[in-house]
């Protein structure tokens, strides 16, 4: 059932879509490690390590619940404004990096439909280098109360699989979760021409709460 801006929880988190390749194998492995390091001491030495991936890779895919900000354009990513940069065809580009720290699930920017999805082959250097414009890309497109608006999920070095959640042709509320990069990367948001940025190079954002649009 589709997330509503309205239907959040406070305070609440859950493992997000797509994670169960990684995270499955490991807390097994972790759970048989634990169960076996009561009777020897290797398994008590590999119980350590185990656990301890375990605990990380459900950090890494936790997904929390969000109170969606109100406003024309919110941000889709959790991370760091990498850059903002003015387009030929009158669009701004604001790249949002995400590091394997923040959550890996991206959110509708705006409410509308979404036009295409589009999977895009290429390679996988870091998120932050120039030559990630080549990287393995899935293309959003969603048709909204401003017009088409455009968002593309970047894999970066480390993650090397987009999960998207919805079809072409679905109706999407503003907040709601669309999609996974495994283990962060780059969130790139277009403005339309005359919609003016809010937030700056270096600053911070959070997924359905931080606006990227001012009034």
């Amino acid at each position: 059932m589709p997330d509503s801006p309205t239907s959040a929880n406070r305070g609440g988190v859950r493992i997000a879509r797509g994670a169960s390749p990684w995270l499955l194998p490991t807390v097994a492995t972790a759970a048989l490690s634990l169960t076996r390091a009561r009777k020897s001491g290797r398994w008590a030495a590999v119980a350590v390590p185990t656990t301890a991936l375990a605990a990380g890779m459900l950090w890494f895919f936790r997904d929390p619940e969000r109170e969606i900000t109100q406003g024309r354009v919110i941000s889709p990513a959790d991370g760091v404004v990498q850059s903002i940069m003015p387009w030929k065809d009158g669009r701004t580009r604001v790249a949002i990096f995400m590091s394997p720290l923040n959550v890996h699930v991206n959110r509708a920017p705006l409410a509308g439909t979404v036009t295409s999805v589009e999977h895009v082959p290429g390679g996988f250097v870091p998120a932050f280098n120039k030559e990630s414009e080549n990287n393995e890309r899935v293309v959003w497109h969603f048709d909204t109360e401003l017009g088409d608006i455009e968002m593309i999920q970047i894999a970066g070095a480390v993650a090397r699989r987009i999960v998207p959640y919805i079809p072409q042709g679905t109706k999407v509320e503003q907040g709601e979760r669309i999609g996974l990069i495994r283990f962060g990367s780059r969130v790139d948001i277009y403005l339309p021409e005359g919609v003016e940025v809010a937030v700056e190079v270096g600053q911070t954002t959070t997924a359905g709460v931080t606006r990227i649009d001012r009034d």
